[in-house]
């Protein structure tokens, strides 16, 4: 058993992202050298072995299409002959490794064969493309080979708008033969999984001018670029205001797609200049078509953005969809049953809401920014659903708000105005929790920024045990196989055994800020961290021949950004 690094704590700036310094400029940073050809020469002669190594169960071999359990959110995975420990140097339990750009706060997910995730454009594979961009890159799920990336030119409105280097932050989501994505700017977007090299699909086909900031001259599309079906611009067409990035895990129900719009606070984080813009709407995911919208004016009560995406619950029968507002309150809609009339948007229908933090102000609420001890909350993470109930971390926000953060457990059975009557439990957190939790055997798994994770009990809310770890945690946890996976922004992976008693299996250092989940698809587990993706196998023991190269500690951003 491995045992946690010894290391000391290193505290950073309380700033919300810690920014990476490119130390790879060239045009091609490919899957590490060596590891693809170790996979080659070892595959007959493990085969056997390994086939005796991993038990696999009709449970195990799924794909994850898309972020958390289709569609409850829930972070668990039917996987099951993960790892529990590995070592990159060594090579030990290593599959693949790919390198990405200088920052990724995206979680991958896994489909058709391939790995999307969504990273920036420090490290160029395309050397007619440099500069800051938003990138979303396609990798071969079974040898990490660089398939295609999809580029997307910066917001220059300012930064606040589109953050500097943090590339493209939304996890994809796949359904059939389309890849559907949120750019960093505010486009829903519908890429074809197999990138250009197929062909320019259409109906979009003005790739060559999309890919370069305005103004620039067009860069045709290769091979190794994405194919651009569709494109709705949720900043154009709705009236978003946007902040500091696109972040939305699109959810896909029937015909449509739910998604999050990402609208927010202004540069002075001060004022929400867009207040009747919707937090959530609903495309139609054949033709990127307007359906439908919220219609709960949320706008004026956000005190930093909307960045938590949708749920789907099934509740006595009846499907919901749950959606968790950038005022803190937990709404449930009712989901489209057919389009409206051409030209027309539906206005979607409430079932029940509930408000996280009753007490909390309400009217002029960005005169509380930066009041450590009063202040609104409000909802990083995705609502759970898991029998009839709803868990969400909620609390202040964690750059401008106060101190006091909540895992809470709602009643899902609930109509009308439920804050009074449907919380089960609330149990505190140490800080605000931008982590989803999972939710697997009477037990609920989270962590929170104040560098601490949690396993408490699904139907009191009682906990069983914390534990302190070196840097704030914004990664959902992952439960599988018996275990459960934590990542901190310090770059540790500690591995948990998913009981009530605390045991810890292992704690890797990668020396590299983790912000993306770890997930499970087809017996792989995948890490992410700024620079680089892991896909870790149980039973491979052959050492690559050559190591990942040293990375660069990330800095940090200006006091006040965010």
């Amino acid at each position: 058993m491995n045992r946690v690094t010894n290391r000391p704590a290193r505290h950073y700036p309380f700033t919300p992202e810690f920014r990476g310094k490119p130390f790879f400029a060239g045009p091609h940073a490919l899957v590490r050298p060596g590891l693809a050809a170790a996979l080659a020469r070892r595959t007959l002669s493990l085969s056997l072995l390994l086939g005796a190594l991993l038990p696999l169960a009709s449970a195990q071999g799924a794909d994850q299409p898309q972020w958390g359990e289709a569609w409850s959110r829930n972070m668990v995975s039917a996987e099951r002959g993960l790892p529990e420990s590995f070592d990159p140097k060594a090579g030990r339990n290593v599959r693949w490794v790919a390198d990405l750009g200088t920052e990724t706060h995206a979680t991958p997910v896994v489909a058709k064969g391939r790995v999307f995730i969504g990273t920036n454009n420090g490290r160029p594979r395309d050397p007619r493309h440099r500069g800051d961009r938003g990138v979303l890159m396609c990798f071969d799920e079974k040898t990490g080979a660089f398939l295609w990336q999809l580029l997307v030119p910066k917001i220059k409105t300012s930064v606040y708008w589109d953050w500097p280097n943090a590339g493209i932050c939304s996890p994809a989501t796949v359904d059939g033969d389309r890849v559907y994505l949120v750019s960093n700017r505010g486009e829903v977007m519908c890429l074809d999984p197999l990138g250009m090299a197929n062909g320019n699909d259409g109906p979009c086909r003005d790739e060559a001018q999309h890919s370069v900031p305005p103004g620039e001259t067009p860069i045709e599309p290769g091979e190794q670029d994405a194919d651009i079906l569709w494109l709705f611009d949720m900043i154009k067409e709705c009236g978003v205001r946007q902040h500091d990035s696109a972040h939305s895990s699109i959810l896909v129900h029937g015909p449509f797609l739910y998604v999050n719009t990402s609208n927010g606070v202004d540069d002075s984080h001060k004022r929400i200049t867009a207040p009747d813009a919707s937090s959530l709407i609903v495309l139609d995911k054949a033709t990127g078509r307007l359906i439908a919208r919220d219609d709960e004016h949320i706008g004026p009560r956000i005190f930093h953005s909307t960045w938590s995406s949708p749920a789907l619950a099934e509740v006595n029968g009846r499907a919901q969809i749950i959606f968790a507002g950038g005022d803190g309150v937990v709404y449930a809609f009712e989901p489209l049953s057919a389009s409206p009339p051409s030209g027309e948007v539906a206005k979607l229908k409430k079932l029940w809401w509930f408000d996280c933090d009753p007490t909390a102000p309400k009217e002029n609420v960005h005169q509380f920014n930066s009041n450590r001890d009063v202040s609104p909350s409000n909802i990083k993470s995705m609502p759970v659903f898991h029998g009839n109930r709803v868990f969400v971390t909620v609390g202040g926000d964690l750059w401008w708000g106060k101190h006091l953060a909540w895992l809470q457990c709602i009643d899902a059975t609930q109509t009308g105005n439920a804050t009074g009557s449907a919380l089960k439990w609330a149990y505190p957190l140490a800080r605000h929790s931008m982590s989803t939790p999972a939710v697997a055997g009477g037990r609920v798994f989270v962590g929170d920024s104040g560098r601490r994770v949690h396993c408490v009990d699904a139907e009191t809310g009682r906990p069983y045990w914390t534990h302190e770890v070196n840097g704030e945690v914004w990664a959902s946890p992952l439960v599988a196989d018996g275990k459960v996976y934590f990542a901190t922004r310090n770059g540790d992976v500690l591995v948990f055994q998913a009981t009530r008693e605390k045991t810890l299996l292992s704690g890797i250092d990668l020396g590299d800020a983790i912000s993306g989940s770890p997930v499970a698809a087809n017996g792989v587990l995948y890490v992410t961290t700024m620079t680089r993706l892991y896909a870790l196998r149980t039973g491979l023991e052959e050492s690559p021949s050559q190591a990942p190269a040293t990375i660069s500690r990330p800095s940090a951003l200006p006091a006040g950004a965010r």
